[in-house]
């Protein structure tokens, strides 16, 4: 049965071959005036996420908060790919939500949708704390990393943020490309 099967596909090869070499000159001398063009959409392939991922149902606020980060990005004139990062890093740093001062369950004195921190040089903490600058700031961040566009998302939100944990951003990468997708033309 193998060697049948064997046969049968190296037929039909050479079939493919045959009707390739008699066909090829035939097709050269068809007349280009009746060629129509074919249009061919490319669009390049989203990066495939990064391990295991992780989602959260969002509440009012932090739908709200996708909202700004996507008009912050588009206002500084950059692609979704952008907005996907800074979603993945808020989603990973406050889980969406803009914080303000801990208390002793602060990270330093690390506030708002990035946990951005004032003695860092990353503003006040008002600015800090204002959805639409806390993003212009990290965006600003990231375009000052070379090749940030190709790079893998933890890679690209680490340069900019210097987490103690820089491998923890990849697992938002799929709902931030979820809900860029969903509001980027909203």
């Amino acid at each position: 049965m193998n060697t049948i099967f064997r046969k049968s596909m190296l037929s039909v090869a050479g079939l493919a071959f045959a009707g390739g070499v008699f066909a090829g000159p035939i097709a050269a001398h068809a007349n280009p005036v009746d060629a129509k063009p074919v249009a061919v959409a490319v669009q390049a392939a989203a990066p495939k996420p990064q391990g295991d991922q992780s989602h959260i149902t969002l509440n009012d606020e932090q739908t709200a908060n996708v909202k700004a980060i996507i008009a912050a990005t588009k206002k500084a004139g950059l692609p979704e790919r952008a907005a996907v990062i800074s979603i993945a890093t808020s989603l990973q740093e406050s889980k969406l939500e803009n914080l303000g001062h801990l208390g002793d369950a602060n990270d330093h004195d690390s506030l708002g949708l990035f946990q951005q921190r004032p003695t860092s040089g990353w503003g006040t903490p008002e600015q800090i704390t204002n959805p639409e600058y806390s993003t212009t700031a990290f965006l600003k961040g990231l375009k000052q990393v070379d090749g940030w566009q190709d790079m893998p998302l933890t890679e690209a939100a680490q340069t900019v943020q210097v987490s103690a944990y820089p491998d923890a951003y990849a697992q938002w990468e799929q709902q931030a490309t979820d809900l860029v997708g969903q509001h980027w033309n909203s």
